[in-house]
Order: structure tokens, then C-alpha cells, then sequence
């Protein structure tokens, strides 16, 4: 201090009056901008999304719509129940009732016969009429008891070792039929097998 004339100090003290300005990074006074231009088109975004409700914009809670289960009319899901099957309402009946395993084509007329009931659609029927069908078709073996039986019957060929067992335990058709090029149900999808080509004619 003692070296500084007076002239100096005085110059040096209206430099410390001066507001200071603090010198920011050139690129932190540009992010600042962006997030600002950034948050302004959220504003009228966010009231699209409500409910049509006239609210702030800048607002922290948003009411969302929920949407509501689809309602379809004059349809009706019910499904008539025979022989512990749900069949199809809107068949006829000599064709809703072979979806339970054990009825096809020849034992539904059968039954139909048998009862002598019109092949109408299975929505038209009554309750009591549905209870006579009931009641026929559980003259059959249908369902569980069929496939039990059928794999009993199967389990018995395996265990004496004839001829159909063995053929059930190659997993093999057992009725006579060709084996080279065919059978694919029970063979399952062809298996490539490596260094093997084909004779050339």
C-alpha cells in the first residue's frame, strides 16, 4: 500500500464498487435455455391429456381417463352344458354336440333320432328338452371314461408284447400302414441327419 499513490488507490476502490458479475460457462447459460424452451410445449400437452378440464397447466396432478370394460349388446355368452361340456350356442345341434370327445356325426343323428327333437340351433332349445339330451347322452361312454378306457386298452397291448403294443411303443402305426414316406403324426417332424445326400439319377 505504501508503493500505490493516491491517485491509484482511489481507481482501485471504485473497481471493488463496481457490481460484480459472475462469469458463467458459456454452455451452462445455453442448457438453461433449452430446459426452459423444452418445458414450455409440455404446458398445452398436458391439457390435452385430461379430461377436457379448463386447470393450470403447470399443475403436478393429471387426471388420466379410465377406460371402461367394452360393452356388447344383445350378445349373450351363455353356453348350454351336456355331458360336463360347454357346447357352442350358436350351432345346430347334431353339431354343438360333437365337441364332447365320444359323440361324432353318426351317434349325434342317433341321438336326435332316438328323441326325435328338431336339429335346431342350441340357443332355441328349452330347459327340459336340454335335460332329455342330457339324459341320452349319458347312455354313452364319453369324455374321461372313454380315454380312460382307450388307454387301458392300449397299456394291456404293451404289457403282453403283440405285435399293436409293440408298434405303440415304437411310436409306429400299427395298422398296416407305409412307414418310408408318410406317418408323420406319430413320428413327429423330420430329423436331419448329417453326412446322408441324396443318390443323384
Amino acid at each position: 500500500m505504501d508503493n500505490i499513490g493516491p491517485f491509484h488507490f482511489d481507481q482501485m476502490c471504485e473497481k471493488d464498487k463496481r457490481p460484480q458479475r459472475h462469469h458463467l460457462h458459456p454452455h451452462s447459460h445455453r442448457t438453461e435455455k433449452m430446459a426452459q424452451t423444452l418445458a414450455m410445449p409440455v404446458a398445452p400437452s398436458l391439457s390435452v391429456i385430461c379430461n377436457g378440464r379448463t386447470s393450470n397447466p403447470l399443475s403436478n396432478r393429471l387426471s388420466f381417463p379410465i377406460a371402461s370394460p367394452p360393452k356388447i349388446g344383445g350378445l349373450s355368452v351363455k353356453c348350454a352344458r351336456v355331458g360336463g361340456v360347454e357346447i357352442p350356442n350358436n350351432k345346430r345341434i347334431e353339431f354343438s354336440l360333437q365337441y364332447i370327445h365320444g359323440i361324432g356325426r353318426t351317434r349325434a343323428r342317433k341321438i336326435l333320432n332316438d328323441l326325435s327333437i328338431e336339429n335346431k340351433l342350441t340357443k332355441d332349445f328349452s330347459e327340459e328338452e336340454l335335460v332329455t339330451i342330457r339324459d341320452e347322452v349319458s347312455k354313452y361312454m364319453i369324455e374321461g371314461d372313454l380315454r380312460r378306457f382307450n388307454a387301458l386298452a392300449i397299456r394291456r397291448l404293451k404289457e403282453i408284447q403283440c405285435y399293436r403294443g409293440i408298434r405303440h411303443i415304437q411310436g409306429l402305426p400299427c395298422r398296416g400302414q407305409r412307414t418310408k414316406n408318410n406317418c408323420r403324426t406319430l413320428k413327429g417332424k423330420r430329423v436331419a441327419i448329417a453326412g446322408k445326400k441324396k443318390a443323384s439319377r
